[in-house]
């Protein structure tokens, strides 16, 4: 048994905000009946109806999307534009896995799985995230030797051994970690402030050609790789 906003919401039927008001709006019907009430609960093998269009629940879906600088990753947020606002209206209900911060740009994976969620996130897993940066300054052999060894930030904070290498007119970093603005951090206390940040590989996932603000799916074999 399941709850109907649930179930409408996992099946990408409307936005989770915009639920409660469609199902207590009487335009969703069960096995043909109305149902006003969003926590009423539905067998999995009911007939479900929206605005008597069926409602059929789908399965496990993963999207990179391309972060522009000026969006927030957040579900909904009072002030700033979100990263929902890129998607269409049928996968504003997933949910980002992780986050990138306001300036940052780049890949972020959004899904509806909440247990995949959890694997790619957790500090357990160490799952690698590399970024190019432009800073102020040029790495130097000194800050690739910190950075193996484990930068100790300006707040006393220690970071796992990450990798940093200089090329096109900026810098790589590797973390298998997500700190609060780690990258921008970690650079700051070697003296290389950040100026511009882009998120371009998850684990074996790379963010290719995704152009700004664009966004795609991500195929079971790329699960498979990223997994």
């Amino acid at each position: 048994m399941m709850r109907l906003d649930k179930y409408l919401s996992e099946a990408g039927a409307a936005s989770r905000r915009e639920l409660k008001s469609i199902i207590r709006a009487g335009r969703v019907t069960v096995n043909g009946e109305t149902v006003k009430s969003p926590e009423q609960k539905i067998g999995e093998d009911a007939v479900v109806k929206l605005d008597d269009r069926p409602v059929v629940l789908r399965g496990t879906v993963v999207l990179m999307l391309h972060k522009p600088a000026g969006y927030v990753t957040s579900t909904e947020d009072p002030r700033d534009r979100t990263v929902m606002e890129l998607l269409p209206e049928e996968y504003r209900d997933l949910f980002p896995v992780g986050r990138l911060d306001k300036d940052t740009e780049g890949l972020l994976l959004l899904t509806n799985d909440g247990p995949l969620c959890h694997r790619l996130t957790s500090p357990r897993q160490q799952v690698e995230k590399e970024y190019f940066a432009e800073t102020e300054g040029t790495v130097d052999a000194s800050d690739v030797e910190a950075f193996a060894a484990g930068i100790v930030l300006r707040d006393g904070t220690r970071c796992l051994p990450a990798e940093l290498r200089a090329g096109d007119g900026g810098c790589y970093v590797v973390v298998r970690e997500g700190k609060y603005h780690q990258v921008r951090r970690m650079l700051a206390s070697r003296g290389k402030p950040v100026t511009y940040l882009r998120r371009i590989r998850e684990g074996e996932l790379r963010l290719g050609t995704l152009e700004p603000g664009k966004w795609r799916h991500v195929t079971p074999e790329e699960m498979g790789n990223l997994l």
